[in-house]
């Protein structure tokens, strides 16, 4: 197999053909490396390549399992395998091995995947563009002038540059959803729970982060999401498994009519761009030529709150986990951090117990709102990013602009998190759609629908009730043999190739 063929097959297909004997393990693992030495100097996706064990281990694993032999990428923070590098993106921890491997990793070694190595991710995933100082910026297959996104900037590069059909990602925010709204993939932020956590943990950021994949297509997505759904009973959060199989219900279209509630408005009040208007329009049109019921709504919840809850919730962890570092290092660690690291950290050491435990309480209360919102209708859609990728350097703030903020927030502590939010404008005028799934808990799911006058793709957002992840799954699939599926079809780098067969 050459890379030309390579790059045009998913990961089910892939492993249909390792179980055919129509190509090897090792054979796959030596494409995926010609691919990542063809474009990884562009675009930056890949921090630490680990193809020396891949070949280790090529002819060594079941090869009847969903994923056997097909080359994976982890991300470079909680994805950890025993031993090995795990940097969180930060220079802090540039020389640090992991201790444990994964829950995560360990499940997908379990359906058959073959790690080749590590993708890049801002420090300690705190950002919605990947431009960490440690590795440096990842770039935008479509137009390396602009970003991946972030934070799993380096798995959507690494995807939708060819160099695997799948990688690992983690979605805190956005995190899964924003990179697949740049680059032209699918991103599915799965319901709370659903996916592994630890071990040593049993929550990420109270629940607002989970870990899964980036992907091409809806079947890669359906799948891996079959390979990673567990019960844990010792974790903080569970939602009950699935029991049709995720894969198998890609093949039973909807019967019944669906019921849409769309925006096409912030629900914070930013601009949003005519690009993801129409991304959104266009979905809207085709379920109503299909038969499904569409109606434009109101935001369900007073998003401006919950973000504020939000960054009570993401400078109070942040604190938490410098306060461990500084233990572990010494006080020298504030000097080592990123400047949103710092704020972060900083910020957090002025919320009070009570603050904290306020902000989660709005994230319950938010949740019922969506549940009683979802009794009207079966999906929420918005843009899932306001604009498309921001340039690269675009959203990263001068000296003088760090000063200001720094100066400020030490200024007036009692309004840390105001001050955070305010420092966050610029980026979160990209992405003010993304962080309510994260607080609710419920799955959304980024498709691949628009590309813009620019040339660079913009996604749409789907949000379901929790535990309906294969709704938007169905959906996606659908949607993928229509004719308002973009994926990969106008990327400059994949441009005409067929990904789905």
């Amino acid at each position: 197999m050459n890379r030309e063929e390579y790059v045009t097959y998913d990961a089910v297909e892939l492993a249909g053909l390792i179980r055919a004997k129509e190509v090897t393990a090792e054979e796959l693992i030596r494409v995926s490396a010609e691919q990542q030495e063809a474009v990884n100097g562009k675009v930056n996706a890949v921090v630490h390549d680990r193809y020396e064990r891949a070949y280790e281990v090529a002819d060594d694993y079941e090869k009847q399992l969903p994923f056997s032999g097909v080359p994976f990428l982890l991300k470079d923070i909680g994805q950890s395998l025993k031993g090995e590098r795990m940097t969180s993106g930060a220079r802090l921890l540039q020389e640090e091995r992991a201790s444990q491997t994964s829950h995560y990793a360990s499940a997908l070694k379990s359906a058959g995947f073959i790690f080749t190595g590590f993708t890049n991710t801002p420090e300690f995933a705190l950002k919605n563009i990947t431009e960490p100082a440690l590795h440096g910026p990842t770039k935008n297959p479509w137009n390396t002038v602009y970003s991946a996104g972030g934070s799993s900037g380096g798995a959507a590069a690494a995807v939708a540059s060819g160099i695997v059909p799948v990688a690992g990602a983690s979605d805190g925010g956005g995190s899964i959803r924003i990179p697949a709204s740049f680059t032209g993939l699918i991103g599915l932020k799965p319901t709370r729970g659903r996916t592994p956590v630890g071990p040593g943990v049993g929550r990420n950021w109270q629940g607002a982060a989970t870990d899964f994949v980036l992907s091409r297509t809806a079947r890669d997505t359906a799948a891996a999401l079959d390979a990673l759904s567990v019960y844990q009973r010792f974790a903080a959060f569970h939602s009950p498994l699935y029991k049709d199989g995720y894969l198998q219900t890609l093949k039973r279209r909807p019967q019944n009519q669906r019921t849409f509630g769309f925006t096409l408005e912030s629900p914070t009040g930013e601009p949003v761009s005519e690009e993801a208007k129409r991304a959104v329009e266009k979905l809207i049109r085709y379920v109503e030529k299909e038969g499904h019921y569409a109606e434009e709504v109101k935001w369900p919840v007073d998003a401006q709150a919950l973000m504020h809850d939000y960054y009570v919730m993401n400078s109070g962890e942040m604190h938490g986990v410098m306060r461990q570092l500084e233990r572990r290092f010494g006080a020298h660690v504030w000097d080592e951090v990123e400047f949103e690291t710092w704020m972060l950290a900083k910020a957090g050491e002025s919320v009070l117990g009570s603050d904290y435990a306020a902000s989660i309480h709005a994230w319950d209360v938010a949740s019922i709102h969506m549940h009683d919102f979802h009794e009207t209708y079966d999906f929420f859609v918005t843009p899932t990013t306001a604009k498309c990728a921001p340039k690269v350097g675009e959203l990263t703030k001068s000296i003088e602009e760090q000063n200001m903020w720094k100066e400020q927030l030490q200024r007036d502590p009692g309004r840390a998190p105001l001050t955070i939010y305010d420092m966050f404008a610029d980026s979160f005028s990209y992405t003010p759609f993304t962080q309510l799934a994260n607080m609710t808990g419920q799955p959304a799911i980024s498709l691949p629908l628009h590309v813009g006058e620019n040339g660079l793709p913009i996604g749409v957002q789907v949000m379901a009730p929790k535990g309906k992840d294969h709704r938007l799954l169905r959906l996606a699939a659908h949607l993928e043999q229509s004719d308002v599926w973009e994926g990969l079809r106008q990327s400059p780098l994949l441009k005409d190739r067929t990904f789905t067969r």
